[in-house]
């Protein structure tokens, strides 16, 4: 359950949030929003491929 949970979370936020590979952010230069989304969807992503 929490493995389909993950997928579908993902699937969402793939059409939601904004991809910073596209927009070619460095993450050195983020701001702390960005870091913040950038570590959200790295956890989600984890998730859903556990």
């Amino acid at each position: 359950m929490k493995k389909s949970f993950f997928k579908a979370l993902a699937k969402v936020n793939k059409k939601i949030l904004p991809s910073f590979t596209k927009k070619e952010v460095d993450l050195a230069k983020a701001s702390k929003l960005q870091l913040a989304l950038f570590g959200y969807k790295l956890w989600v992503t984890k998730n859903a491929l556990d």
